[in-house]
Parts: C-alpha cells; structure tokens; sequence
C-alpha cells in the first residue's frame, strides 16, 4: 500500500513541568490542545504527584509567537478517590463534541498492591470556561468479554453520516511471548456519541515489530481520506516511537509506517518520543508530543512540512 510520505519539523520543547503543585510534581504526558481564541491554545497535560498517581494541568501556548501565555499551576481535575476507577490517575485521551456539550475522554488508572495495573476509560465535561468536572462517578466504558485486561487512551471523532468513531487501546497479553505487552487499537462505533458499540475494525499488528500501541490521534482530509500517528513499541526492547497508518478501502496499513519523525540525536527527545497530537491552525499542521522519561521530560511542538 503506497503511504504519502510525511515530513515534520521540530520546533523545539515547548514545555517543561515547574512542580509548583504537589499533584503535578512531574510529567506533562499527553497533551491536549483546545483553542482558546486567535493563535492561543490552552494544552492540556496529565502530571504526575510523587507516587506516580496523575492529574490535568494545563499551560496557555501562543502558536504565531511560540511563547507560553499562561501556566495553570492548579490542577484541572484529579485522580480519584481509593475505590474510583482512577484513583491512581487520570491520562488524557482527546475532545469531541454532542450537541452543545465538549466531552473529554481519558484513561483512569487502577493499579492494586496485589494484581497488575489496569485501565478503565472515563469522561469529562469540559464547560465553557474550559474547566472539568466528572461526568459519572462509573467508568464510561469498562472491559467486556472482548476487551478483558486493560482499556486506555481514546480517540473519538464524528463521522459523514452523523455519527461518531473510537479508536482506543485494549490490551490483549501482559506478555506476547518476548517480555512485551500486546496492546491494540480497536474500533467503536455511536450513533449519538455515548452509547457505543464495538467492531472487528483493528489497526493491525506486528510481533517485534509493533505491537504496544498507545495513544492514537487522528488527522481526516477533506478527500475522505484519513491518517493516524500513535506511540508503539516493537517488542525488540525499544522505547516509544511514533508510528504512522493510513486507512484505505482496505482498512488500515500495516504500521509503524514512516511517521516523519523520530528521536532527536541529543536532549530531552533522544531516548523516546510518544504521545502524540495532531492538529490543524490556520492551514498549517502541527504535532504536540512527549520525549523521553514518558513526558518527565516535557511537550515538544513540530509542523508538517508542506
């Protein structure tokens, strides 16, 4: 399958944790970019306390001139009470819209003393002021019997016919038999946003080559035509990379494709890059991602080359 070739360029990090706040001691994993006004986003980030338990900061970024606007050192929401299905810690995923209500979507971690960690996704009302609130104390979505182990990072997104698409993680194996996990992304399907039913769609895999998929973003054209950017690692004991599929008449390509982008020769992005975000201002396309350490290290910004 003949995949267009894609080309970005790094502009540098664009943000690095302060600690200010206990809750957001360290990290600022997978950000989440909503459009304040102009040029200015508020990024949305998952931080993390001393125990390793996350919660949502944010940052006000200035696309046109590349500087921060305003740090957030308060937490937007936080991981859950003991017994929650995020009380050990709340990563974001993306933001959709149903009628007049912005929701988004995350992966509330559990991880008990005894047993292996686990996920559940979860939802958020994001108001008009750009504040959050849980929208339920229960999981939005939970394992079934197709979906068993562990469910993480979402993507939703409408659709031509009205209704709306899910790309998420469902971990199929701890272990696929070479001392890595094998986690997927699976498809659902909603007619009306909160109600959701699971497909046979999958992006396919690869053992030792890509098979610990996380965290999928996804960029549509206006041809209909659709691309996808995920963090995986190969299973041949690499860190995260970024990978790339295309989806056709046939489904998706066999990833991890060529990205456009790969680890930095030094600094703060030469041991992994993951996470990723892809979106659209003013005609340009632009990727918001982690480096090393898992987002300990901070966000870069890089723009697709046209």
């Amino acid at each position: 399958m003949n995949i267009p070739k894609h080309s970005w360029a790094k502009k540098g990090r664009i943000f690095s944790p302060s600690g200010r706040h206990p809750k957001l001691a360290t990290h600022a994993a997978n950000p989440l970019p909503l459009l304040l006004s102009g040029d200015v986003y508020r990024i949305f980030f998952s931080g993390r306390d001393v125990n390793n338990r996350s919660s949502v900061g944010a940052f006000d970024f200035d696309l046109a001139t590349g500087r921060i606007v305003e740090e957030h050192h308060e937490p937007f929401f936080s991981a859950g009470p003991p017994g929650s299905f995020f009380e050990d810690g709340v990563s974001i995923g993306n933001c959709y819209t149903v009628g007049d209500k912005t929701y988004m979507l995350f992966m509330g971690w559990q991880n008990p003393k005894d047993a292996h960690w686990r996920g559940d996704i979860g939802r958020l009302v994001v108001h008009e002021d750009l504040t959050l609130s849980l929208e339920r104390e229960a999981a939005f979505i939970s394992g079934d019997e197709f979906n068993s182990i562990s469910l993480s990072y979402p993507w939703v997104q409408s659709n031509d016919s009205g209704g709306y698409e899910m790309w998420y993680g469902t971990t199929e194996a701890w272990d696929a038999g070479n001392g890595e996990m094998l986690h997927v992304i699976r498809h659902a399907g909603s007619a009306d946003g909160h109600n959701w039913e699971r497909t046979n769609k999958a992006v396919p895999y690869q053992l030792g080559a890509a098979q610990a998929f996380s965290r999928p973003t996804i960029l549509r054209h206006k041809d209909g035509s659709q691309d996808m950017w995920f963090s995986y690692r190969a299973g041949d004991g690499t860190s995260y990379r970024i990978g790339h599929s295309r989806l056709s008449e046939d489904g998706w390509s066999m990833p991890p494709g060529d990205p456009g982008i790969d680890v930095s020769g030094e600094g703060w992005d030469n041991e992994m890059i993951e996470y990723p975000y892809v979106f659209e201002h003013r005609g340009t396309c632009y990727m918001l991602y982690n480096g090393n350490e898992y987002g300990k290290t901070g966000i870069g910004l890089a723009e697709l080359k046209k």
